[in-house]
């Protein structure tokens, strides 16, 4: 996969930047040299969060395709040019499969699907032209890899996002270009996903989706890490061409056991064949 190492006077692009995971991200791009644009739907945050650490702020809701055009739009009107999107926004509320409204369905997957899906298809082609390439980095989850109770819509999402990204890996380097691609898969991170919520948009109802308080939860044998901590290691896993951007490596053990059941599956039909 491509590497990129030197981040220094480049332009990155982070949606969902003005808190959590999106914000450590950002104010560790920033320190590693690069000029950052952040979006988010929170016109409040966004701005707050521009003004500390000295970024350019565009409200964007990514459920919207022209929005995250007119993203892509302003950031070459500003800077010229983009080397690293990093296409974070998403929510994480909860429910039973059972309990959810297609409302919920709908609100999950437009945010955190189709929101990655509208930042590649806006962003690919301009990182593209880029003579030295770029890289896009896609935030899933480590829900993206395993699956548990009461996630099951964030979950479908967050696999999905994994399956386009490694996809675009691959479809990448078999063009042979200097673009690369990541997925991010983080555990348990200190971040505002809790209060997913409160950017439910009010057409959609109340649904049956309530915020998920994972540090009142079971312990899930994770160490919480802050989001500058996450931010530290994108900027290291982009830097070594790595697909998997993972921050606890301590969670190998729930997705070993996801795969043994699929090799069990396997090695059954192939018994009975």
């Amino acid at each position: 996969m491509s590497r990129m190492t030197d981040l220094d006077g480049k332009v990155a692009v982070v949606t969902g930047g003005a808190s959590g995971i999106g914000l450590g991200i950002a104010r560790q791009l920033r320190a590693a040299g690069m000029t950052v644009v952040i979006a988010d739907v929170d016109e409040g945050a966004l701005q707050r969060a521009a003004s500390e650490i000295g970024a350019l702020g565009v409200r964007t809701d990514v459920r919207d395709a022209a929005g995250v055009q007119a993203l892509a739009d302003a950031t070459i009107a500003e800077h010229g040019a983009v080397h690293l999107v990093v296409n974070n926004a998403g929510v994480g509320p909860m429910a039973p499969i059972a309990d959810l409204q297609l409302s919920d369905w709908q609100w999950m997957i437009e945010v955190n699907l189709w929101g990655v899906i509208h930042g590649v298809h806006s962003f690919l082609p301009l990182l593209k032209k880029n003579a030295d390439g770029g890289h896009i980095v896609n935030t899933a989850s480590i829900g993206g890899l395993m699956t548990g109770v009461g996630l099951g819509a964030y979950f479908v999402t967050k696999f999905g996002i994994v399956a386009l990204t490694e996809t675009l890996a691959k479809e990448l380097a078999a063009e042979g270009s200097p673009v690369g691609a990541s997925v991010l898969v983080p555990g348990t991170v200190r971040s505002d996903i809790s209060n997913s919520l409160r950017n439910r948009p009010g057409d959609l109802g109340e649904g049956a989706l309530v915020d998920a308080k994972l540090e009142e939860g079971p312990d899930m044998g994770m160490r919480w890490l802050e989001p500058d901590e996450v931010g530290r290691i994108v900027i290291d896993g982009i830097a070594a061409g790595d697909l998997y951007l993972v921050t606890h490596p301590e969670a190998l053990p729930m997705i070993e056991a996801r795969h043994r059941d699929i090799e069990a599956a396997f090695a059954a039909a192939a018994d009975r064949g």
